[in-house]
């Protein structure tokens, strides 16, 4: 099978454009949370640190689950793995909505109860678990979809869908929020997995082969490990033993705290306490609705073909350029004062965190995981990013209310910089054995990946 066949070229399309709606979807059920996050400080008294627990328990959750449920996505295929994750997340949303407004209905507008803080993050934390069988899924099917020269261009192309996904929760949500009880921006998430769930059931395949294409050479593998068998341990082997994959975890890492730390969980707090603009607000739509979603997808593509074409399919120098724009904006940020300027500014620091972020969770993950081990791949790369998430949840939220907002963006910076000098020991790296034969390159003269 050969990438120029139209009856693979189609059948591809149809099954990345399918799983990207599916992927969407996980997003607006995922962050319809933050762009709850008004309502629910007015409506169960919260403090911004309990509402930070239920930030940190969802991410925390996320980020460990991947590391268990990418060899799972492995060894079960991507396609059934992403069904969990739907069938999960959707029955999760739906009970926080429930529970949520028999609480607010106990409580009384504006008391705190502990044991609401405690259910909701509990309910939280298990949508989120099955939240992360959806990025595993999606990179394990695609890892046998796509060859090691396209995959750059691919994460910035499926980048679009992605940012769809955001662009729900922020505009879609907005909308449910401003006009019916706020129970619904969860509802609604939860019925439109239901009908992904159905359409992925019968319209994606986990490869070539299982559509009846037959076998396709990915050129991800070594002639060695193509040979070998996808056995438990040599999945983990493959991923946990290759230093480059803890580099590229450890930027990983750094993005997390950058991205959500930032724009993904604590931005609509920013304008409501900050600019006092209700999510509703047009800036605030436009930034959450427009800006953003633009400048991330564009930060796709812009890296992911700089990469391919430009440095040969490397990841290490896209990814190094972009954390050191992200510490350039974290400071500016830091000294806006308009709405509109904040807007713009928070648009271009997402620009600079997809640039990196699209690489290291969908080209290296494919790249350094092959087709036999990219789920896996994909749990480490990502969890450390949930991880890294969790601490500016609860941590955060501390910070805020001990700091003030004057603080927010300079508690995330060392990391920015610290990412830099990650990506830039990979400046050389290519996957092992792939690239049609071509070596893997050492890390800064050191052990090769």
């Amino acid at each position: 099978m050969t990438p120029s066949d139209a009856q693979f070229r189609y059948r591809r399309i149809q099954n990345w454009f399918f799983l990207g709606l599916m992927y969407a979807m996980f997003y607006m059920a995922r962050y319809n949370l933050t762009v709850a996050d008004p309502y629910l400080l007015k409506a169960f008294g919260w403090s911004k640190t309990q509402l930070g627990i239920l930030k940190s328990a969802g991410l925390l959750t996320y980020g460990v689950a991947v590391f268990f449920n990418g060899p799972l996505a492995d060894r079960i295929g991507g396609k059934r793995a992403i069904l969990i994750g739907a069938a999960g997340a959707a029955v999760f949303n739906v009970l926080f909505g429930i529970l949520g407004t028999q609480f607010e209905s106990a409580l009384g507008p504006g008391q705190v109860a502990l044991n609401a803080v405690s259910t909701l993050a509990m309910l939280w934390a298990f949508n989120c678990y099955f939240q992360s069988f959806g990025a595993l899924s999606i990179v394990k099917i695609n890892a046998a979809w796509f060859n090691v020269r396209e995959r750059g261009r691919f994460a910035g192309i499926f980048g679009i869908m992605i940012q769809f996904g955001r662009w729900l929760p922020f505009n879609v949500g907005a909308f449910l929020l401003a006009t019916l009880p706020w129970r619904y921006n969860f509802f609604v998430p939860a019925a439109m997995l239901v009908l992904l769930f159905i359409l992925n059931f019968f319209l994606v395949q986990d490869s070539p082969e299982h559509a009846g294409l037959g076998d396709y050479d990915t050129g991800d593998e070594s002639p060695e490990d193509a040979a070998k068998p996808a056995s438990f341990g040599f999945i983990l082997r493959k991923v946990f033993s290759t230093p480059v994959c803890w580099v590229i975890a450890g930027a990983s890492f750094c993005t997390g705290i950058v991205r959500q730390g930032i724009v993904d969980q604590w931005s609509t707090l920013y304008f409501k306490q900050v600019h006092h603009l209700d999510p509703s607000a047009s800036i605030v739509k436009q930034t959450n609705g427009l800006f953003i979603p633009v400048a991330a997808v564009l930060a796709g593509l812009v890296a992911g073909n700089v990469s391919d074409r430009i440095f040969g399919a490397r990841r290490g120098p896209v990814i190094t350029l972009a954390f050191c724009g992200q510490a350039l904006l974290l400071v500016v940020l830091g000294h806006i004062e308009g709405p509109l300027a904040a807007g713009v500014t928070l648009a271009s620091l997402m620009f600079c965190i997809n640039a990196g972020h699209s690489l290291i969770g969908g080209a290296a993950s494919m790249d350094f995981g092959g087709k036999k081990a990219a789920a896996t791949a994909a749990g480490l790369f990502d969890g450390m990013q949930y991880i890294a998430g969790s601490a500016v949840g609860y941590g955060m939220g501390r910070v805020l209310d001990t700091y003030g907002w004057g603080a927010w963006t300079y508690a995330v910076l060392p990391f920015a910089l610290i990412g830099a000098g990650l990506a830039a020991m990979l400046w050389n790296v290519l996957p092992k054995g792939g690239l049609h034969g071509v070596p893997v390159v050492q890390i800064a003269g050191g052990k090769a990946a």
